[in-house]
């Protein structure tokens, strides 16, 4: 298990993962009632093909979240 720091960018175009440091998110959905945050998960849990949850940093753009490799 291990933990990035990550930047979000809601309201995109299209989503996509980033390569950059810190990591870079882009989601289509707005940062409204956990929206981003829930599209954050899932683009991140398929480009690592593991289980996601975010740390901290829920109400902010930059995040912490950790990543637990599927067996």
């Amino acid at each position: 298990m291990k933990t990035i720091e990550i930047k979000v960018i809601p309201n995109s175009n299209e989503e996509a993962v980033v390569e950059a440091e810190p990591l870079v998110v882009r989601v289509k959905e707005p940062p409204t009632k956990g929206k981003a945050n829930k599209a954050v998960v899932k683009v991140l849990s398929e480009h690592f093909n593991a289980r996601v949850r975010i740390v901290s940093g829920t109400k902010s753009r930059r995040k912490m979240v950790e990543i637990e490799e599927l067996e």
